[in-house]
């Protein structure tokens, strides 16, 4: 498996750093149906596109290692 995991949700780029994450599960209780953990209590995605556009970026902002990364449809990071 990759060290990046990446996802286009709408008009966002929402990156996830395998290397970085280290199993808090933050974004998992944030949003639940985006993110999930894996077998190794990495942060995988579910179902990013189900959510609303500011559930994601608070899930994503919630990581306390920053293995989320999110830009906008400009290349603007907007998390973290």
């Amino acid at each position: 498996m990759s060290d990046f995991d990446e996802r286009t949700v709408g008009c966002l780029r929402v990156r996830i750093d395998r290397t970085l994450c280290v199993g808090f599960g933050d974004c998992v209780s944030a949003s639940p149906n985006a993110f999930t953990l894996d077998e190794s209590d990495v942060a995988i995605f579910v179902q990013p596109e189900s959510v609303e556009r500011e559930e994601l970026l608070r899930a994503c902002a919630s990581c306390p290692v920053d293995a989320l990364t999110v830009w906008d449809e400009k290349g603007n990071q907007l998390v973290p």
